[in-house]
């Protein structure tokens, strides 16, 4: 099982010193959390994509690759994708190119956002939501595993012809997952072509994640790869950790009560009472992720959001050492222990290259346009 982080790259004004961050102090924060992350132990460091303040993650695979130059184990992930407003084109070869830079140490997270306006200045239409979702999709798989493309479809000009570069490292995509708070629609698309189904799991009750988990489980099963227990499955989660868990709820509360995503609604105490939100010890946070497997089953991944609301980077770095040390190691070897033995891992690029028989060359040559034959010895 895969343990990590994810950031939304929020900037947001400290409310217990009324300080906020620049653009570039959060970003150079963003890739300070990545490094600890691998420092501590954990196995994946994901950034959101937006493309409005106070958001400052609009180039997902830039931060990546440096990420990738100053690591060396860390999978890289994105927490979302928009597959909606990017040209699936584009991000073929982006994380085509992210992938072979990292070595392999990359997979992307599929979503359509939570900001209705980026539609628009992206020439698309919000109503069109999840109809872009699927086409675009369709193209993107088609392009990682078709060395030509001919293509037409309703949302974006017709391809023809076309070959997508670099081709994939090793001949084999990066892993993707399908990222949803509420859409079936997108739960269906994840088992379709089986890939993973990561859900949120921070703003609703369990049993809408367990509703959602279930579904997509059931038409995994369906489309005929696995069994519904073998669906490839991640949750998303937000946790706040002091060793004395009314110190936590005390210094936590005020960030809560002014976050953008839940400051001004229900209290912290309901919200931690009603959703996954986990404020208190490190023992309160395994005892209450052990639990996420009752409702959604062994599943793959495990990611916490842990510098929203306008918390200081110094405690940030605090709350990643007590996960590295204290929380996941626990959690590693209690979920290893409950998984059965036909419940796959978690999906890494090794594991992908090993299951399609090995790596293989994919670099696509040109054809002479004389000749109209490849270099001797290379393909197409």
């Amino acid at each position: 099982m895969q343990f990590g982080v994810f950031t939304v790259g929020d900037v947001t004004v400290d409310p217990t010193t009324g300080r906020e961050p620049t653009e570039h102090e959060r970003i150079k924060a963003m890739v300070a959390i990545a490094l600890k992350a691998e420092e501590v132990g954990l196995d994946v460091f994901a950034t959101g994509e937006h493309h409005n303040p106070p958001f400052v993650p609009s180039s997902p695979t830039t931060m990546l690759g440096y990420i990738a130059a100053r690591t060396e184990r860390l999978l890289l992930s994105t927490a979302t994708t928009l597959i909606t407003t990017n040209d699936p084109v584009k991000i073929a070869e982006d994380y085509a190119m992210l992938q072979h830079l990292s070595a392999g140490r990359v997979d992307l997270m599929m979503g359509r956002g939570n900001t209705g306006p980026v539609y628009p200045w992206f020439g698309k239409d919000i109503r069109a939501g999840i109809p872009l979702a699927i086409e675009n999709y369709d193209l993107l798989h088609r392009l990682w595993r078709e060395d030509v493309v001919d293509w037409k479809g309703k949302y974006r000009t017709p391809l023809q012809s076309f070959t997508s570069t670099p081709r994939p490292l090793d001949g084999v995509p990066p892993f993707v997952w399908h990222g949803s708070i509420r859409s079936p629609e997108i739960a269906e698309q994840a088992a379709y072509y089986g890939d993973g189904f990561f859900a949120n799991h921070i703003f609703w009750p369990k049993e809408h994640t367990q509703r959602m988990i279930a579904l997509y489980r059931q038409r995994y099963a369906h489309y005929g790869h696995g069994s519904a227990d073998q669906a490839i499955v991640g949750l998303g989660g937000q946790v706040f950790m002091r060793r004395n868990s009314q110190d936590a709820v005390r210094e936590f509360r005020p960030y809560f009560d002014n976050a953008p995503v839940y400051g001004h609604g229900p209290s912290l105490e309901e919200f931690t009472r009603e959703t996954p939100l986990t404020v208190g010890s490190p023992q309160q946070v395994i005892d209450r992720t052990l639990g996420f497997r009752e409702y959604v089953g062994d599943y793959q991944r495990q990611l916490f959001l842990m510098d929203h609301a306008g918390l200081p980077l110094k405690t940030v770095l605090e709350q990643l050492d007590l996960l590295g040390e204290e929380v996941v190691p626990v959690l590693r070897k209690e979920f290893a222990a409950l998984r059965p033995a036909h419940v796959p891992e978690a999906p890494t690029h090794s594991s992908l290259v090993a299951a399609a028989g090995g790596a293989k060359d994919s670099t696509v040559h040109a054809v002479d346009d004389v000749t109209g034959k490849a270099p001797e010895g290379a393909t197409r």
